[in-house]
């Protein structure tokens, strides 16, 4: 049996050696990496309309609905993704079909769509946006406008494969 002396050059020596396995991550637990799937906002699917036909833009433009679609955990993006979009504008309330549309995302998990001015309804400028497609969970939002002089809204989308 050997028995070690406790000296100061021990001391540093494991103390250091115990840093860099804590920096390397060596001494964390391991964890599942990557993003949490993104919730359904309250009051994200109010005048919903299964369907609506993917378009160009919505009316006649002006404004603009941007966003990313990326798969939970690992964070990959998903091209191809239909994304719904409506809004009370400057040319319809949210309920009226000419109000809404859809897009798909391009290959970076991208999209984008053209639409008139969105207005405050109930007191908040903010748009509704929907992913209802195959493989993911469903999931609706209804992101806030900062302002309601703001020229375009950006929502992220993180689905759950079911």
């Amino acid at each position: 049996m050997t028995i070690s002396k406790l000296t100061r050059r021990t001391l540093v020596t494991t103390g250091a050696a115990a840093l860099v396995t804590t920096a390397s991550g060596l001494m964390v637990p391991a964890r599942a990496a990557g993003l949490a799937p993104t919730p359904t906002m309250r009051g994200g699917s109010n005048n919903y309309r299964p369907g609506a036909p993917i378009v160009d833009r919505i009316g006649g433009g002006g404004f603009w609905m941007t966003g990313t679609v990326r798969r939970a955990g690992d964070g990959a993006p998903l091209p191809g993704q239909r994304i719904q979009i409506w809004a009370h504008t400057t040319e319809g309330h949210e309920r009226d079909w000419h109000s809404h549309g859809a897009t798909l995302t391009n290959a970076k998990g991208e999209f984008r769509l053209e639409m008139p001015q969105i207005v405050p309804a109930f007191g908040q400028a903010h748009g509704h946006l929907a992913f209802d497609g195959d493989g993911f969970e469903t999931v609706f939002l209804r992101p806030l406008m900062a302002s309601a002089r703001d020229t375009s809204l950006s929502a992220h989308f993180v689905l759950q494969p079911v």
